[in-house]
Formats: structure tokens, sequence, C-alpha cells
């Protein structure tokens, strides 16, 4: 489900089929800036009507329905992946986290994302709003069984490096200048609990050094400190 006009343009531009759009009727001027296919069937409802179907109140007066794709082989994925550069997430169920992840991972080029099989739905109305639409552009799959499957990642020759900010990782800066060039994998885990000791104890813990105090980032911070920091040396 894609909240707002924003949201329905994404659909648009990306693989996944808009199937049908509902819209306030004091929205339906705002239609007009989607050039929508003719063949997308348009429902106009007063908002009564609109709150009743949707059941919640963030819809911003258009809303689209699209059709989902099977997901691809994680193998297939990182083979095809585009970018020396991707994304693994171990149990973070906060669908506005999983949402700022996938923005994350656009903004700084990361060629997929990779879930375990515990994480939340990136499709979920609440994580295509809040990456502006880009988990419709980002590739991603899951990983399963977990954490075994990582042999998979490393296989297809990326370093794995599972971010914590426990005193026992090498800190961010060092590893990333001697990542350069290099295939990485970058995992984050879900605020409180972090990354599950199976994940630590198969990959290279790294931190980002912080103000002496301050426990650790919301992890789609950290992960946006720990992309831009590879990134930049891709």
């Amino acid at each position: 489900m894609a909240e707002g006009k924003l949201a329905v343009r994404a659909v648009l531009s990306s693989p996944y089929p808009l199937l049908s759009v509902l819209v306030l009727r004091r929205r339906l001027a705002a239609l007009a800036e989607l050039a929508l296919p003719a063949a997308v069937p348009v429902y106009v409802v007063e908002d009564e009507v609109m709150s009743t179907v949707a059941g919640f109140d963030v819809h911003r007066g258009v809303l689209g329905l699209a059709g989902r794709l099977p997901a691809p082989e994680p193998s297939e994925l990182l083979a095809s992946a585009g970018s020396s550069l991707v994304v693994i997430v171990e149990g973070v169920n906060d669908q506005e986290n999983l949402g700022a992840i996938f923005r994350n991972a656009a903004a700084f080029g990361a060629g997929a994302v990779l879930l375990d099989p515990t994480c939340a739905d990136p499709l979920y109305r609440r994580s295509v709003r809040v990456s502006l639409g880009l988990v419709l552009t980002v590739p991603f799959t899951r990983l399963s069984p977990w954490p075994a499957s990582l042999a998979l990642v490393a296989g297809n020759g990326f370093t794995v490096l599972a971010l914590t900010p426990g005193r026992q990782g090498d800190s961010l800066v060092t590893v990333a200048e001697e990542m350069r060039g290099t295939k990485v994998a970058v995992i984050v885990g879900a605020e409180g609990t972090g990354l599950s000791a199976a994940v630590l104890g198969m990959c290279r813990p790294v931190r980002i050094p912080m103000a002496p105090g301050v426990d650790s980032l919301n992890v789609a911070a950290a992960t946006a400190v720990a992309l831009h920091r590879l990134a930049d040396l891709r």
C-alpha cells in the first residue's frame, strides 16, 4: 500500500505493478501530476469512506495498491547487485527504522538489502512511506537459514562486517580504509538487543567511534554513518 502522491509516483517508477488508486474527491486534482496508466482503476470517495476503508488517518488523501513480486534468490541478487556494497539486517521489526535503512541504502549506493527471517516486511505501508518509496527500487530478499546463510554472502566475495557499539569492534574509520576497493556487506541489528552472538561470532565486529558517555545510535542513523564511510571509499 502506497500512502500519498509521492509513494504512488514511486510505484509507477518501480517494477511493481500499480493495481488501483483510492483518492479523496478533494484530492482528485493531485492525480493529474501522476500520469496514471489508463488501465489503472481510480476510485473517488469522500473523507468518511476513505477513513473507513483505510483504517488510519495518514493516507494523505491518495492510496495506491500495488502488486508484489517474487523475492529473488539470495545468490542471484548478490551476483547482480551492481555494487560492491550491500546491507544485511537482523531482527529489525520497527517499520519506520526499516524504511529509513532502505532510504540510506539507496542514498549511498548499496546494491541490495538482505533481511533475516525475523525482520519486518519492507513493503508495509509505513516502510514504503518513510523510505520515500525507495524500498521499491532497492532490490531485497531474505536470507535463510539464519545465520548459516551468511556463508553465501562471503562465498560471493563480500567481506562481512557486523556493526556493534561493543568495544570488541574495530574502529569503522580504520576498517573502512582497509576495505578500500573490496566488496563489503554491513550487518545491522535491532535497537536494544543488537546483533546476535552467533552473527558477531561469524563476522568482523566494527564500531562507530563516539563521544564518551554515548551508548549508541539509532539503527538507521548508524547504518547511514557506516554506509557513508564505506561508500566514500568505493
